[in-house]
């Protein structure tokens, strides 16, 4: 997949299928447009080509901008758009100037002048330029003075709820990592480094790795304890994940600590990602050190089963 960051930097090609959107998270309805996209793309020897938004168009334009945290960074929307099969990503710097663009301008500026647009493909709703003026209807109304084709694709539904990435984002802040997976297509993750911690856990049996996720805006689900994967050096371990306030030992900022199973070796300042599998049980303040133990050693065993499976 070639990057392209702005729209400066694209040569158009022979024939180009196209769609744009902020695809946060690459959900299971992104994947189903990228994947007609290919589709097209393959019945006319042509390529696809994904326009995209950095920062979020939310964060420019929105009075919540403060508020709003992603399903995914931009380097990992760039690797699952890549693992989608996609040929061209264009990286489209969203100001507030860019947000003033009626969909008129950006029809003929971006997607004919710069891209050459000869198929667009959008989701379901997708609408874009000022005031999100721009809709399928309007561009179907006009398709031929554009020159290119439009295809809208239906909603994806999974048990017969609409796929969006604020119901993910909902979904895990309620600690609901099973209908983020469901609805994702793969289990929800976050990338971090490993920073030192009161290393408490060393004492109790249970050292924990405390991780700093690199970026801030990332979704942080709720506080709570999770069955999790750990991914470290192309290797996959399982683990339990705590994020929280640690309330038993009077902890005041929240963290988020993994116990890698299996696994003793020193890794301050090295990379891991953890993937979400299950929620076991809220944070909860604890009688003493001993209480905690006895519930960890629970934990573990839950942890370890549902991993298991």
């Amino acid at each position: 997949m070639l990057v392209h960051h702005g729209v400066d930097t694209f040569e158009p090609i022979e024939y180009a299928v196209v769609t744009s959107g902020t695809f946060d998270g690459v959900h299971l309805g992104h994947q189903k447009i990228l994947s007609r996209l290919t589709e097209i793309a393959q019945g006319h020897t042509g390529q696809t080509v994904v326009l995209t938004f950095w920062p979020h168009p939310r964060t420019v334009v929105s009075n919540d901008s403060q508020n709003l945290k992603l399903l995914s960074s931009l380097d990992e929307k760039i690797a699952l758009l890549e693992q989608a099969g996609v040929d061209h990503l264009v990286v489209i710097p969203f100001t507030r100037s860019f947000s003033e663009l009626t969909s008129e301008e950006f029809i003929q500026t971006i997607l004919i002048d710069r891209i050459g647009t000869r198929t667009l493909v959008i989701g379901y709703d997708h609408r874009f330029g000022r005031n999100r003026e721009g809709s399928f209807e309007y561009i179907r109304q006009h398709a031929d003075e554009y020159g290119f084709e439009v295809e809208e694709i239906p909603r994806q539904d999974v048990e017969a709820v609409g796929v969006s990435s604020s119901k993910i984002r909902a979904a895990l802040a309620e600690g609901n990592v099973q209908i983020a997976t469901k609805f994702l297509g793969r289990p929800y993750s976050l990338t971090g480094t490993i920073v030192k911690g009161r290393q408490l856990g060393r004492t109790i049996g249970y050292p924990t790795a405390n991780i700093q996720v690199d970026d801030p805006n990332k979704l942080i689900p709720s506080n709570g304890v999770y069955a999790v994967d750990v991914l470290h050096s192309d290797r996959t371990y399982g683990g339990m994940l705590n994020i929280g306030v640690r309330p038993t030992v009077d902890g005041l900022n929240q963290t988020i600590e993994v116990y890698i199973f299996d696994f003793s070796a020193d890794i301050y300042g090295e990379h891991l990602t953890v993937r979400f599998r299950e929620f076991l049980r809220p944070e909860k303040k604890f009688g003493g050190l001993p209480e905690l133990v006895e519930q960890l050693k629970r934990d573990e065993q839950q942890a370890r089963h549902v991993l298991a499976e």
